[in-house]
């Protein structure tokens, strides 16, 4: 099969190096992709087309003969991408434009969830800063304050005073800091809690649920400093029990899509609920459209099915007639950032060491090109390494170790990756481990 895979991420790496464990697979073409992509095995090939460029996507699957287009990141989801590929006859994983709504729009998001009764924090959705402001002023609980619209992860702000709310309203509905994402404003009750990140497969009708995965967000070990997309994850997390992972495939994930294909919006895809467990049960922060980035670096080396059989039944309507089998063990994943990240970063600084892979462990690129023959920098999030074994504790063993090898300039990661899964008493929902979580951006 001729597989079209779009993006340029770590999460597109991972998804590229699972694709080439098919024996389905006759070429993997990946838009943009990175030295990563790059380089896996002669049937990849990188080419030039932006993940967003729409028609350039669509001319070059239907003039290669693409039997299945899978798209990584959210903004080609958005803008409809998954639209105009079915519209040539090609089968697609990925929603939508209207579904992928779900996570292009959380003010549709927050309405949606309470028109179905899925569990989520109090709210008001506004376009209009008056009524906002009125609206914040009458409340009287903690809040988080969010651009609707897809903002790269940064339209989320948790203010610790009344004035840093009103400052944050007038940043994202006033200043516009976040473009057009700021159209519409939502004022959410602040939860408090352990967070972890569901996802499953779908067709539309049927979903089958991965392992549950936790990361971290906070730049600095003891979930220090500043939110970033993410600087570790590791899959399956103990607080999920399987007691709260039947809960959420019914009350959620299952709702979800029903819901979808109610209002004319047939999910295809991956369904990506990011959960904050309080101690009233599991509420939805948030909704993606799609893979996580990092968890699809711990998720897919525990997937022990084909993964190309398991995209093209979700893209045929058939998910219900095959089996998802998973590993029994644990993954974890290290990610390796530029200097400055989560702010500014240089780019282009040389790689050294990236030859780690080994039979339980891959450095997975992020934000990675080759300039003359050499892996450089390109991103702040530069590589996810990851490692698997029987537990928790020696996946991230052979994680650190790989880490260990790799260098480039000002690089710096997280030594504390997966606390939550070792430290004592932190499988219950009311465990309190450095800097606990509240209802902060977990999309990734």
């Amino acid at each position: 099969m001729r597989i079209l895979l779009v993006g340029s991420g770590g999460r597109e790496h991972a998804l590229a190096w699972k694709l080439t464990g098919s024996p389905r697979l006759e070429q993997l073409w990946v838009a943009p992709g990175n030295a990563g992509t790059a380089r896996l095995d002669d049937r990849v090939k990188n080419v030039a087309i932006a993940a967003d460029d729409v028609d350039g996507l669509v001319a070059f699957a239907s003039t290669n003969a693409i039997g299945l287009a899978v798209i990584g990141p959210e903004a080609p989801l958005a803008r409809g991408l998954g639209d105009a590929l079915r519209s040539t006859g090609i089968a697609v994983f990925g929603p939508n434009r209207a579904a992928a709504e779900i996570e292009s729009s959380k003010a549709f998001s927050k309405d949606f969830m309470a028109r179905h009764g899925i569990p989520t924090a109090r709210y008001g959705v506004f376009r209009d800063h008056t009524e906002a402001l009125r609206h914040l002023l009458s409340i009287d609980y903690p809040v988080v304050i969010k651009a609707s619209g897809l903002a790269a992860g940064k339209g989320v702000i948790v203010p610790a005073c009344a004035d840093e709310a009103e400052a944050a309203l007038r940043q994202i509905m006033l200043d516009r800091e976040f473009g057009e994402a700021g159209d519409e404003a939502v004022i959410e009750e602040r939860l408090t809690g352990p967070e972890v990140s569901v996802l499953a497969f779908s067709d539309g009708h049927t979903v089958r649920v991965m392992p549950p995965a936790q990361d971290h967000k906070r730049v600095g070990d003891g979930d220090t400093g500043l939110n970033t997309g993410g600087m570790g994850a590791y899959a399956p997390a103990p607080i999920a029990t399987p007691e709260l992972i039947a809960d959420v495939t019914r009350s959620v994930l299952q709702t979800t899509i029903d819901g979808l294909r109610a209002e004319d919006r047939p999910f295809v895809g991956v369904l990506y609920a990011g959960l904050m467990l309080t101690p009233d049960g599991p509420r939805v922060l948030e909704f993606n459209a799609r893979f996580g980035d990092p968890e699809t670096q711990v998720i897919l080396p525990l997937l022990e099915s084909d993964l190309v059989e398991v995209l093209l039944a979700c893209a045929e309507g058939r998910l219900g007639d095959i089996d998802v089998n998973w590993s029994q063990g644990a993954a974890a994943c290290v990610v390796m950032a530029s200097e400055g990240y989560p702010g500014p970063y240089p780019k282009d600084l040389p790689i050294a060491g990236l030859d780690q892979a080994t039979t339980d462990a891959f450095v997975f690129h992020a934000g990675t090109r080759e300039l003359a023959e050499q892996v450089v920098t390109a991103g702040g999030r530069v590589l996810a390494v990851s490692g698997w074994g029987v537990d928790i504790r020696s996946a991230l063993d052979r994680a650190y170790a790989a880490v260990g090898s790799i260098t480039f300039a000002g690089m710096h990661f997280r030594r504390d990756i997966g606390w939550r899964a070792l430290v004592r008493g932190a499988g219950s929902a009311g465990a309190r481990g450095p800097g606990a979580s509240t209802s902060a951006p977990m999309s990734s």
